[in-house]
């Protein structure tokens, strides 16, 4: 089943392409920023997703050529609270991400592509809440050191709170209160 997932999450991005390619409407939709986190909404297969997300503020060690680095969380209908790290280069295969709150610290479970995900997604909001930075710890491409990425926290709970109006848990009406 994790490695389902984990393949689901790697064709989610290439799938949304071809959608767009095809004239489906793929774009998000922003329910707003929040200091260093947005929030937003798209549709795949036809169900709504949301999710929350921060760019890193400051990295070391990071390759010259690596693409946008971004945090985040989502809630799709077959599970909340995904969080997931895009480190802009490919992962070495085997990789593990550390992610550190203070001084709690979270392992990557698995890896694809350039995306990291993590398990424990409420432990990890509890942290995001109660924090001030979140820090990841990610192998570097070959022959590199460890490269490090600091997000901000500063924004996290307005923009999980609006992706949680936006997407209720099961049971809940959906929309902004």
């Amino acid at each position: 089943m994790l490695r389902t997932a984990l393949i689901l999450a790697a064709l989610a991005v290439p799938l949304a392409a071809v959608a767009q390619q095809r004239g489906t409407p793929a774009q998000p939709q922003r329910l707003g920023t929040h200091q260093s986190w947005t929030a937003a909404t798209h549709q795949e297969n036809g169900q709504k997703v949301c999710y929350a997300f921060a760019r890193a503020a400051r990295s070391e060690n990071a390759p010259a050529n690596r693409q946008t680095v971004t945090l985040t969380i989502t809630h799709r209908p077959g599970g909340r609270d995904q969080v997931a790290i895009s480190v802009g280069y490919p992962y070495p295969r085997q990789g593990e991400a550390v992610l550190s709150v203070g001084t709690t610290e979270f392992r990557s479970y698995g890896v694809v592509q350039s995306s990291a995900f993590f398990q424990n997604g409420q432990s990890l909001v509890s942290a995001f809440r109660g924090g001030r930075d979140a820090v990841v710890r990610s192998p570097g491409p070959p022959g590199r050191p460890t490269v490090t990425d600091t997000f901000p926290l500063a924004g996290f709970s307005a923009a999980y709170d609006a992706i949680n109006r936006e997407c209720p848990a099961s049971g809940a009406p959906a929309g902004r209160r």
